[in-house]
């Protein structure tokens, strides 16, 4: 798969995921992805950005500021 954005190729990889809602901020660490070896653009794939969207639902209504969470890929978080 070439990268959308240079050309480049994907590689395997883990990157952090920062989501900044204005009043709160959670960051998921070691989150897997393709990464572009020439640009650095990432994509997830269907399944990883699910369970990023059910990391940060299940941590909006306890959130202070600032949240960093290790990335699961079970249900259990």
């Amino acid at each position: 798969m070439n990268c959308i954005e240079c050309g480049g190729s994907y590689y395997e990889t883990t990157r952090t995921h920062v989501v900044d809602m204005k009043s709160y901020i959670i960051i998921v660490r070691n989150v897997p992805c393709l990464e572009c070896k020439l640009c650095g653009d990432a994509v997830y794939t269907d399944d990883v950005a699910a369970r990023l969207d059910e990391i940060v639902g299940s941590l909006k209504d306890f959130m202070g500021e600032i949240a960093v969470v290790e990335y699961s890929s079970s249900q259990a978080a």
